[in-house]
């Protein structure tokens, strides 16, 4: 891995904290992700499983995590089963996790080999009386392939069909929305990796660029870092492009006079950040550019204010469609009118901004929490509100990553990369 190690008293909180919520009697296991295919004898790289990462720190293909809270003997409360590793597996793919390594890494003691793990699962089976599955419940997932989890899950459903089923999501969708400050450590260093990116490109852009060398840029930047990369696929979206939210094929030439939206980030150990801002090709916004993005940027800073314990997600994006209206009023955009008559269900600012300010965001972009409830401390979340006008061959979103604090103003992880129009200016021009 290219990242430091992580403290193993992180998964160990983890850990804790999961099996407090756990039923008597009853066993959870969590599954590593697959290593996809692409064709032939070529494979996507490998992207671990948040959620045994989450608990054990493992990040490795062909991995089980056993929590057996109740289990008859101490031993047998955590369990680890890995790939064995052996010299050929050394020469030909590298370093796998070792006993004595996977101890040092999660902190569990107790180690096996996979082939070890049907007969170590019955014989757990036959002290519970409960499983807890792990299935994908996030509000955002549309799962096509059927994951190493889901096949566990038919498996398991087959051998062990007396048992009764409990789900691991909600316990995990609440844990993980709160970060422990190892994790904050973590993704704030996502953020500064992000920033290195964003320092680096400022000068380098120029009229005529092109949305691909921008990735290079950020790309070599990351990696040189420790970052695996980005976070998320980029998205470098020069004029009109811009009004696509989910651009992604950065194949065009950037213009003089247009505008760059850049939705990019580095992640670190697994952790996300994720981050835009809008530049403009020629190094200077023009007067209708500055005034759109001055005005992104006041309801990104008045939004981030309302990032507070006890704050509810709907009520929260209702405030921030208000402030949006006036935005777009003093705009020109839309009219008194307009906002008279306009349905409730798509309210007059939509046609303008039409996606959400704000998302969880930690091990995954998108993270795990749950909607309908309040806003806690130590939450991150996204803060992105945008303003697209295709008529004008433009469109803004600026994006910081914010904790929710227990007093006190929200704490912005992205403080120190540029945002205010002279500063990126002056930066560009240097």
């Amino acid at each position: 891995m290219k990242y430091h190690q992580i403290d193993r008293d992180l998964f160990i909180k983890n850990r804790a904290k999961f099996t407090a919520q756990m039923k008597p009697k009853s066993v959870a296991i969590f599954n590593s992700n697959d290593i996809y295919p692409v064709s032939a004898d070529s494979t996507l790289p490998f992207a671990q499983h948040r959620d045994i990462f989450y608990l054990s720190g493992v990040d490795q293909e062909e991995s089980i995590l056993l929590l057996f809270p109740d289990a008859p003997y101490e031993h047998q409360r955590e369990m680890l089963f890995l790939k064995e590793t052996s010299e050929h597996i050394a020469i030909w793919e590298g370093e796998k996790l070792t006993k004595e390594r996977a101890l040092e890494v999660s902190g569990i003691r107790t180690v096996y080999w996979l082939p070890e793990f049907e007969k170590i699962l019955f014989e757990m089976m036959t002290h519970s009386d409960t499983i807890y599955i792990n299935t994908n419940e996030h509000y955002r997932a549309t799962v096509e392939t059927e994951t190493r989890e889901a096949r566990f899950v038919k498996w398991w459903k087959e051998k062990y069909p007396a048992h009764a089923v409990a789900k691991s999501n909600p316990i995990l969708q609440r844990l993980r929305s709160v970060k422990e400050s190892e994790e904050l450590d973590l993704i704030q260093k996502a953020c500064d990796i992000t920033e290195l990116g964003f320092r680096r490109l400022l000068p380098f852009v120029k009229p005529n660029v092109t949305e691909y060398e921008i990735e290079a840029e950020l790309i070599h930047e990351f990696i040189r870092n420790r970052s695996k990369g980005f976070a998320y696929t980029p998205i470098i979206a020069s004029g009109n492009n811009a009004n696509v939210l989910h651009y992604i094929e950065n194949n065009q030439q950037c213009y003089a006079g247009d505008l760059i939206l850049l939705d990019v980030a580095a992640e670190y150990a697994n952790y996300s950040s994720d981050m835009t801002r809008t530049i403009p090709v020629s190094g200077k916004f023009t007067s209708r550019q500055k005034d759109v993005y001055n005005a992104v940027l006041r309801v990104k800073n008045e939004a981030t204010k309302m990032l507070a314990p006890g704050t509810l997600w709907k009520q929260y994006h209702i405030e921030v469609g208000k402030i949006m209206t006036s935005e777009l009023l003093g705009l020109g955009l839309i009219d008194k009118a307009d906002v008279q008559n306009e349905n409730p269900d798509w309210p007059a600012y939509k046609k303008y901004f039409m996606h959400g300010t704000s998302h969880h965001m930690g091990l995954d972009t998108h993270d795990y929490g749950i909607l309908t409830e309040p806003m806690q401390a130590n939450m991150v979340f996204t803060v992105e509100p945008g303003i697209y006008i295709p008529a004008e061959g433009f469109g803004i979103r600026l994006e910081d990553n914010i904790i929710v604090q227990e007093s006190g103003e929200p704490f912005n992880m992205m403080r120190n990369i540029p945002i205010e129009v002279d500063e990126i200016e002056t930066l560009m021009n240097a």
